[in-house]
């Protein structure tokens, strides 16, 4: 089944923003793939390509990116004749045809959306559900249903108030299944929205922001922490949510040092602390709230001596900032301890392969893999299929709240009911999720 048409389009995300989508036409029909934005480059991950004229969507439309996967990418697709279940083969060309380190050429958005698009073609081909196919690429004999990470508050740099860490996350690894993880979930969400309500004397419905989360201007993130351990136990689930931090420290770190009043205009240089003291923070944090199993981001991603300051702890330590989906980074990060973790995100990277090769590095070097959603994201479900495909264990999309962000996790809802007594959550086994049924 070779590639007869291979058509890209600007389209928009779900914060407005322009985004690429790309039609593969086979000859059992239409396959169509779009990729979420990324809206604060990683210097070390691969290269978004935008046009970056003023005068137009702000400098942020994707027609350049549109015209190499029209231009450049389809012809040479065409003409390698390639059929669209050789994943490997696809990737690599459009890689090779790239020719540099951070897929700066031909941009990793337009290189990403031909991958999944080629990677839906391939397991139509092969009558396969999409998270099937994808577990055949990455030689996983075993489908296991991962846990849910809901974003429930958002604070650091793109939320209006003072909270630092970025994401404060809650895990149903108590549930049954994913259904009941869906069912816990909304529910705690819905009890937070009437606490913050109530504290704040606000009228329902709450606002939310890019992810569905909600915003509250608390005093820091300890108060954050308190509403939702609160909430937790109110609906019933003491001992059977967690909680998950996703700290971004990067965005409070300055000089070497972090400043977590960062959006506050009384922040003061003398008032900014050391990596020891950001560490003690967590700390007492994981004292006061057992519940919390997972720290991401803790340091700054150039903070190699920072990182390893909790690798004594039992937690989970998550590499996002400080890898970025870069291979040789990540065999530094493994070699020195940083992290236990490896956060899956595909616009880091550019294709599927590459993605799979980066999961299958982290596992055999014992660490979990967290798959993760983007952040300006589009309607598009293929990061739900892989976190399913490759048994992630755990993914995050958002909170239970936004079309965007719900369309992954009802993705795996239909997953769960396909595979029906077959089904398998990953549960409290969320870091580890082979380990259960073995």
């Amino acid at each position: 089944m070779p590639i007869q048409k291979l058509k890209a389009r600007q389209i928009f995300d779900s914060r407005g923003d322009p985004t690429l989508e790309v039609d593969l036409v086979t000859d059992i029909g239409l396959l169509r793939s779009s990729v979420p934005c990324v809206f604060s480059p990683n210097p070390n991950e691969a290269t978004e390509l935008r046009d970056n004229n003023e005068a137009s969507y702000n400098g942020r439309s994707v027609f350049k990116a549109v015209e190499i996967v029209n231009n450049v990418i389809a012809p040479e697709l065409l003409r390698s004749k390639l059929e669209v279940c050789q994943q490997r083969e696809i990737d690599n060309l459009m890689t090779s045809l790239d020719g540099t380190d951070n897929k700066s050429r031909l941009g990793a958005n337009a290189i990403l959306a031909v991958s999944v698009a080629c990677c839906k073609g391939g397991a139509a081909k092969r009558g396969l559900p999409l998270y099937r196919y994808i577990a055949e690429l990455s030689e996983n004999t075993e489908i296991i249903i991962p846990v849910p990470a809901f974003n429930v508050i958002s604070g650091g740099k793109y939320a209006g108030n003072s909270l630092a860490c970025q994401e404060f996350m809650i895990l149903p690894t108590g549930a049954e299944s994913f259904a009941d993880a869906m069912k816990m979930g909304t529910e705690v969400f819905r009890v937070m929205e009437r606490k913050l309500a109530e504290q704040q004397d606000a009228k329902l419905p709450l606002p939310v922001g890019d992810e569905g989360s909600f915003t509250p201007e608390l005093e820091d993130d300890k108060e954050a922490l308190s509403v939702i351990d609160e909430a937790i136990k109110t609906a019933g689930y003491d001992g059977k949510i967690k909680i998950a931090l996703d700290m971004s420290a990067s965005t409070f770190c300055k000089d070497g040092q972090y400043d977590l009043s960062f959006k506050s205009e009384d922040s003061d240089p003398n008032d900014y602390i050391a990596a020891e003291e950001l560490r003690d923070q967590y700390l007492e944090y994981m004292n006061e709230f057992p519940a919390i199993v997972s720290i991401e981001d803790p340091f700054d991603l150039e903070d190699w001596d920072g990182w390893p300051m909790l690798s004594d702890q039992s937690i989970q330590i998550v590499a996002d900032d400080l890898t970025a989906m870069n291979i040789e980074r990540i065999e530094e990060a493994i070699e020195k301890q940083t992290a236990n973790c490896l956060l899956i995100r595909l616009p880091q990277i550019g294709t599927v392969t590459e993605a799979i090769n980066c999961n299958r590095l982290a596992r055999t070097s014992g660490w979990s893999c967290l798959m993760s959603g983007g952040y300006g994201e589009t309607e598009d479900t293929f990061v739900a299929d892989m976190a399913v495909g490759i048994s992630a264990g755990q993914f995050k999309a958002g909170a239970p709240c936004r079309s965007d962000r719900i369309a992954k996790y009802n993705q795996i809802l239909r997953i769960e009911e396909e595979l029906g007594k077959d089904a398998k959550y990953a549960g409290n086994n969320f870091r580890y999720p082979f380990s259960k049924y073995k």
